[in-house]
């Protein structure tokens, strides 16, 4: 039986850092086979960071504004998850577009989560967007990172019914329940190798 090297897992965040929390602990408790590497946000007072100190995870602020470009701020992120032998980015929460730098770099090897069906619905306020098209069924979305604001290979899916009489903070509510569920669960595939892309279509072995 072949035996798959644990893969190193560093995430992005940019807030509250629910999806990191989500995904550390299955990493922590054995459920996903990796390790974790490092958290890095882009937001002085994240939340996320508190997260990372009681999981024991090592984080860092890397602050946007002392760099003369987005390129420039990636390549100090970059400098901190090669210490970390990154070789899975989870962006959870993270509020910053990448450059193709970044993306290149890292090519399908940044899992994304958006709360909605990808592809309605990308960019910001995705549970307002639901509400306001007067669609029945929202939900949430793992897919890798490209170019595009929302436009990577899909990976998993979760549909949330919209109830009458919901607003997008309560819709983000249940959303964000399949959120963890599923973002837990691309990152496992990832790290057991169960995931080949052909056409930018994600096929689960």
């Amino acid at each position: 039986m072949k035996i798959r090297p644990i893969k190193k897992v560093s995430f992005l965040a940019s807030g509250r850092g629910s999806n990191f929390e989500a995904v550390a602990e299955k990493i922590l408790s054995g459920y996903i086979p990796a390790e974790t590497g490092i958290l890095i946000t882009d937001k002085e007072n994240a939340s996320c960071l508190e997260k990372a100190a009681k999981l024991g995870i090592d984080a860092v602020f890397i602050d946007p504004k002392k760099f003369n470009s987005r390129e420039e701020h990636e390549r100090e992120m970059v400098s901190y998850l090669e210490k970390y032998n990154t070789e899975l980015i989870v962006a959870s929460g993270y509020m910053r577009l990448l450059t193709p730098f970044f993306t290149g770099k890292y090519r399908m090897k940044i899992i994304n989560i958006h709360p909605s069906l990808l592809p309605s619905f990308p960019g910001k306020n995705a549970q307002q967007q639901a509400i306001d098209h007067g669609v029945r069924i929202s939900g949430c979305t793992t897919h890798f990172v490209d170019e595009g604001t929302d436009t990577g290979p899909i990976i998993l899916q979760a549909a949330v019914e919209i109830m009458s009489g919901d607003d997008a903070e309560s819709l983000s509510a249940r959303i964000l329940n399949e959120e963890h569920r599923i973002l837990a669960e691309s990152v496992k595939l990832f790290c057991e190798e169960k995931l080949s892309i052909t056409d930018r279509k994600v096929f689960i072995k």
